[in-house]
């Protein structure tokens, strides 16, 4: 007789339910299944979910237009779901935002810079760099964004401490550390003092590795570290008679260990700082505005304010202020709320005392940038730095040098990007004052140029950003309140990267905003 796919859906509904039904299109790869949730894997909805069952796409009103809610509105939109996205601010980003020559950075008081970035010239205000097994990287090329390199780890680059003489070149300072490290573990090694954990093999193939590892010298020598070429050059290598100076002398263990740069060696270790890392070409705010071309831009209202969240019998009902000032009204059938945490608790809305307390749990962390534009690319011409970040024990945290424009005339240079009690510190200055002290503070590393050489500046402290009010959150722990909003308040959802183990970064964002969609779309799909 024929009995076509759908049929077939059908039937298994009348006889087995939503649960049947459901679990029958994850097998038919229709819907995600179990198993493949359980593997961390997402499938998209699809417009074919709907037209197999008989069903129909669901209103959704979307509160942010950060990476969580234009994911959230993306992936939705791929099923023809009907999503409108609510964002206060006159973008779309939320903390991802890339301030070129002409925006203004207006804080929480009122007061506003305007940038002067030359052409081609942008500091990235929010987050900077992706790591290569971040799903962002799956999403820009779904999207179209183009990525290139960003330098994490330059070992020309510099550390510097305020115990030290002179800041020292993160190759001189690994060549030097790692060397010390290399000897003493060798003659521990070969005076016995690891017989009880090591064979003799072991041994041997140990003092092996440490030869190589730390450049140390052999038994005979008493496996001395004397430095070498890798610690960098105070001439380089030329041609004819000119071998090149290897930078001398060396300091002694103690001097090292006093110096404290060993310290700094877990940053580029860590999971998601390793090399290699990429950014957007031209900016990070690529991602944004790519997902929102691809949403459509009438779907989204900026400069709407949420005001109140109405959980329905039916559905929802959000109330916002327009650009006009005017109060509008919008009905759904589900809500997602992509807002801050610390956001949300401030919004009127009837989800019940135990959502409001878990809002309120998480705490902001502040954290503040300072992009600094200078008419010659210095770090490059007179110090041979092509990327990369310096680390230092200064109020800076961090000074960062763009991966971007090589050779060009002009650059810009992160000037601090730090967070806690140090941008605290900053956001509690006047900008003219934040440029001051950074330009005072980074002169203790590149000397009078780093003052000289100056075009412009403007500086960003995300706590007195309106509408964010911060640059990320912390949770006392993952249960609770976590484990509360990990789950639906009546129809409305809670996704952010607050809501995921990548707290900060837009892929913590993009793993949440694809946990709502699932369940979120299997609860349409399972009700009739």
């Amino acid at each position: 007789m024929g009995y076509n796919r759908r049929d077939f859906l059908s039937a298994v509904g009348v006889s087995g339910g939503a649960g049947a039904l459901f679990a029958t299109m994850g097998a038919l790869g229709l819907a995600p299944s179990a198993e493949a949730a359980a593997k961390g894997t997402f499938d998209p909805p699809q417009q074919s979910d709907f037209s197999l069952t008989g069903r129909s796409a669901k209103k959704v009103v979307i509160l942010g237009a950060g990476i969580a809610g234009l994911a959230t509105a993306y992936e939705l939109g791929k099923a023809g779901y009907d999503c409108t996205i609510l964002e206060a601010l006159d973008r779309v980003g939320g903390r991802n935002w890339t301030i070129r020559g002409g925006d203004r950075v207006t804080e929480l008081d009122g007061s506003t810079q305007v940038a002067k970035f030359g052409d081609g010239v942008y500091l990235n205000a929010g987050p900077a760099r992706l790591a290569q097994w971040m799903v962002t990287m799956d999403y820009c090329r779904e999207l179209g964004v183009d990525l290139e390199v960003f330098t994490n780890s330059n070992a020309q680059a510099y550390i510097y401490h305020q115990n030290m003489r002179a800041p020292v070149r993160w190759r001189t300072a690994k060549a030097d550390v790692y060397g010390y490290v290399s000897e003493l573990l060798s003659r521990a090694t070969d005076a016995g003092a690891l017989d009880a954990a090591l064979t003799a093999q072991d041994k041997e193939r140990l003092i092996a590795f440490l030869s190589s590892f730390g450049a140390v010298g052999d038994k005979a020598s008493g496996f001395k570290y004397s430095g070498g070429t890798r610690r960098g050059h105070s001439v380089n290598p030329g041609a004819g008679d000119q071998p090149g100076t290897v930078l001398g002398p060396v300091p002694s263990l103690s001097e090292v260990l006093a110096s404290g740069v060993g310290q700094r060696f877990a940053f580029e270790f860590g999971y998601d700082q390793a090399m290699l890392m990429f950014q957007p070409v031209g900016g990070m705010d690529a991602i944004p505005r790519a997902f929102a071309g691809r949403i459509g831009r009438q779907r989204i209202r900026l400069r709407a304010k949420v005001t109140r969240i109405t959980d329905l019998p039916d559905g929802v009902e959000v109330e916002y202020e327009d650009r006009h000032g005017r109060t509008q009204k919008i009905k759904a059938d589900m809500c997602v709320a992509a807002m801050p945490p610390h956001i949300l608790a401030k919004t009127a809305h009837n989800l019940g005392p135990e959502v409001q307390a878990a809002l309120a749990t998480p705490t902001a962390t502040n954290a503040g940038k300072i992009g600094l534009e200078y008419r010659r690319r210095w770090w490059e011409v007179d110090e041979d730095i092509y990327g990369g970040v310096t680390a230092t024990d200064l109020d800076l945290a961090t000074i960062w040098y763009p991966s971007y424009g090589y050779g060009s005339s002009r650059g810009m240079v992160v000037g601090y990007y730090n967070f806690g009690a140090q941008a605290d510190a900053y956001a509690a200055l006047k900008p003219a004052e934040r440029e001051r002290r950074a330009i005072e503070q980074g002169m203790k590393i590149h000397g009078a140029k780093y003052r000289d050489e100056l075009a412009s500046s403007v500086s960003i402290a995300w706590k007195l950003q309106p509408h964010i009010e911060g640059a990320w959150v912390g949770w006392p722990s993952r249960q609770g309140a976590y484990q509360l909003l990990g789950k639906p308040a009546g129809h409305v959802y809670f996704a952010g990267d607050w809501l995921s183990y990548m707290i900060a970064w837009q892929a913590g964002a993009l793993e949440s905003a694809r946990k709502v969609v699932t369940e979120l779309h299997q609860r349409v799909l399972s009700t009739s």
